[in-house]
């Protein structure tokens, strides 16, 4: 058994949470029953997308201060801002031909401040697209984006349920996505590596397993261990995502030419799998407390792990895609001009309130105990004929550390 963190001093569950949860185990139980213990990536999906169960696919807010966590869009509209400006040099280049394609919309947001900021500078693409797999967000983003756009901008939004299949030109964007893809947990014994499984107890409690790992999180697990140039010690545990190439293709394989910009928090893989990390970086948010139960109420968490950026690099160059850069957010922010970004808006504001906020925003999204230094961004280029990034990005870049 995990040996978890308490939970004890996390909010108390409302009667129709504790009921929604219910049901979600009622599913996870029969389906261990019928088919054994389940792979922990099998239960993390069940948890955040089981159609009207999992966590991203029931109606509760998640997003902001009235949901269980705060990312960069929800502080205000400069980190969208900066990420116009970064990519806008290529989205001009690839002229009115180019689409935006955001993976999951999250509250709707980022398409907002992203919109408003591309149809004030004169670059609007073809078509902003966002994959979207949860249709209560989508509605929520839906709704959002026709009160706060001109009817010619909205025009050009659509909902997609897969990756386009015909080839595209553009921008890809995502932002706190791959932490948020299934992960599988490993943990090695005597030199083998086993792969955590989910399995009932006498009193049908769910309960950790390690079962002898298939070839391909073996092969995944052994590809890192020989890019580390060590092994991994006896009873260390950790994730990988033995699928992120495939997933890569998946989702960027029809990008014949353009950028895409990966926005998450994590590490580059030597930091990702140090030795004294023995328990990995799983963690679970609830109401803006994070801990480190993944069995505490199922579908009324957000489970999360860290990236690996290095395996994201892999993963984008197995797909075609060159790394164009790679720094931390906060390198990222400043390199796409978030000073001048603040300034603007700091002018604009018509109250002491509004210039409080826009302060705090720069705060939390780029010093080193806030967002700064633990979230990273990776921009991925294929087809393009020249790199037009701002020299203050390509300054700025820290590839090598890959």
């Amino acid at each position: 058994m995990t040996n978890f963190s308490k939970t004890s001093r996390l909010p108390e569950p409302a009667a129709d949470e504790l009921a929604h949860s219910e049901r979600l185990l009622r599913h996870l139980r029969e389906t261990i029953a019928a088919h054994g213990p389940i792979p922990f990536s099998q239960y993390m999906e069940r948890c955040l997308y089981a159609p009207g169960l999992g966590y991203y696919s029931a109606g509760k807010t998640k997003f902001g201060e009235a949901g269980d966590f705060v990312t960069a869009p929800e502080l205000g509209e400069l980190f969208a801002r900066c990420v116009v400006h970064a990519v806008q040099p290529v989205l001009a280049m690839l002229g009115s031909e180019a689409d935006f394609l955001e993976l999951g919309g999250g509250s709707g947001a980022f398409a907002e401040a992203a919109l408003l900021a591309l149809a004030e500078n004169g670059v609007l693409p073809r078509r902003y697209l966002i994959l979207e797999p949860s249709a209560d967000l989508r509605e929520r983003q839906r709704e959002r984006l026709a009160v706060a756009l001109a009817p010619h901008v909205m025009a050009r939004v659509a909902w997609i349920d897969r990756p386009p299949e015909e080839n595209w030109r553009g921008i890809l964007f995502a932002n706190e996505v791959i932490d948020a893809l299934p992960t599988t947990r490993f943990v090695m014994r005597h030199g083998e590596v086993y792969e955590e499984h989910v399995a009932l107890d006498g009193d049908a409690r769910l309960l950790r397993v390690d079962r002898p790992a298939d070839a391909l999180v073996t092969g995944a697990v052994r590809h890192v261990e020989r890019d580390l140039g060590r092994d991994f010690e006896d009873g260390y545990r950790s994730e990988i995502l033995p699928q992120l190439p495939y997933w890569m293709q998946a989702v960027a394989g029809s990008l014949e030419a353009g950028l895409m910009l990966f926005i998450d928090y994590g590490y580059v893989r030597r930091e990702f799998y140090l030795p004294e990390r023995q328990d990995g970086t799983l963690m679970a948010h609830y109401r803006h407390r994070a801990h480190n139960d993944p069995f505490y109420l199922p579908g009324l968490n957000d489970l999360t792990a860290s990236v690996d950026f290095t395996a994201l690099a892999e993963a984008g160059n197995s797909a075609g895609f060159g790394v164009a850069a790679y720094l931390s957010q906060a390198q990222f922010l400043i390199a796409a001009g978030l000073q001048a970004v603040f300034e603007h808006a700091y002018e604009q504001a018509t109250d002491d309130v509004t210039r409080y906020q826009l302060a705090q925003q720069v705060k939390k999204l780029t010093l080193p105990d806030q967002m700064g230094e633990r979230f990273q961004a990776m921009l991925l280029a294929r087809g393009l004929a020249a790199l037009p990034l701002l020299a203050d990005l390509l300054a700025a870049d820290q590839g090598a550390r890959l």
